[in-house]
């Protein structure tokens, strides 16, 4: 990723982390949910941060020192998705969701979907 698109991104993602903090202070005087989703929460968070975590491992294996050609992903969930990592990191945000339980983790889960499934179809376009 050229450094141009990487600086934007990694500043909306901290803005958005940030913004959602803020949102669970807000809700400290709400009423607890009824449904406490902590548990399941932490699971999604961990399964998307170790999925996540593994694909770019392997992400990271793909050139040999000195090599500068691209090549398609092999190995873990690459042969049955574009871009798993995409599909982890997407799980991660919904685990948030699970664990604050307020709107704006939601709005965030739903946007980072939807950009991240765009990021995914741009990138099967590339491949083909």
């Amino acid at each position: 990723m050229l450094l141009d698109s990487a600086i934007p991104i990694t500043l909306s993602y901290f803005m958005s982390t940030i913004t959602m903090i803020y949102a669970q202070h807000l809700t400290k005087e709400l009423q607890e949910p009824l449904i406490n989703l902590i548990y399941p929460g932490i699971m999604l968070f961990l399964i998307g941060i170790i999925g996540n975590s593994y694909h770019h491992f392997l992400l990271s294996k793909l050139r040999g020192k000195g090599e500068k050609e691209y090549k398609i992903p092999k190995g873990g969930l690459f042969g049955i998705v574009i871009c798993p990592h995409y599909l982890f990191e997407i799980i991660e945000f919904y685990g948030m969701f699970f664990i604050s339980q307020t709107l704006y983790s939601l709005c965030f889960a739903i946007g980072d979907t939807f950009y991240l499934l765009g990021r995914s179809y741009a990138t099967r376009n590339w491949y083909l």
